[in-house]
């Protein structure tokens, strides 16, 4: 990967096993978005080789990755007008996942009260839970969530991790990015330290 014209990652030699927990540590700037980012198709590979869910990050068509990859990072992808019922519906919609299992999933989220809100009156923990309801809503084969647990509060962080729990034993695999891997310590298969655009450990 390139900003530019200088590496962002660099020295990045990863295997991410299947329906596994992988946590990527490391400082601010050390490249954890960016991995997390290069995984889900979402920025090209430059140099280098990879391969992620089948499809060649080089010179596979990324689009099929992304439709197979759930991306939760800082920023929603939301619709700040509409409703958050809305703003689900219309994603299902679009990438023709089951409209029926919209209400349900904001339910297991804890925003049934809020779904004729809209998005933008959302505080930024509700904004967290809402890209998890459209997670469950899409249930992808590969889960990329940056600092998932940012802007959660203690209950969100419990059913958060929960949810991961079940999204392993559902045969997902999930590639996590944060500050500090002890929140999760209890299911994490493997934790990847990233320092400079380098795994460090």
């Amino acid at each position: 990967m390139l900003s530019r014209g200088f590496p962002l990652l660099s020295g990045v030699d990863l295997e991410v096993q299947r329906a596994t927990l992988t946590v990527v540590t490391g400082p601010n700037g050390a490249g954890k978005t960016s991995l997390l980012r290069l995984l889900g198709g979402l920025d090209p590979l430059h140099s280098g080789d990879g391969v992620v869910a089948g499809v060649d990050l080089r010179d596979g068509d990324r689009r099929l990755l992304r439709r197979r990859v759930g991306w939760l990072g800082h920023e929603g992808s939301f619709y700040a007008d509409l409703s958050v019922r809305e703003n689900l519906v219309f994603a299902a919609r679009a990438l023709e996942r089951p409209v029926g299992e919209v209400d349900g999933a904001l339910s297991r989220v804890g925003l049934e009260h809020r779904s004729h809100t809209t998005t933008k009156q959302l505080s930024a923990g509700q904004r967290r839970r809402l890209g998890l309801a459209w997670l469950l809503v899409r249930r992808p084969e590969l889960w990329l969530l940056d600092e998932p647990y940012a802007s959660l509060d203690d209950a969100g962080r419990e059913f958060f991790d929960g949810l991961l729990g079940e999204v392993l034993a559902g045969g997902a695999t999930v590639v996590v990015s944060a500050h500090d891997p002890l929140r999760a310590a209890n299911l994490v298969a493997r934790t990847v330290r990233m320092v400079g655009g380098r795994v460090s450990a």
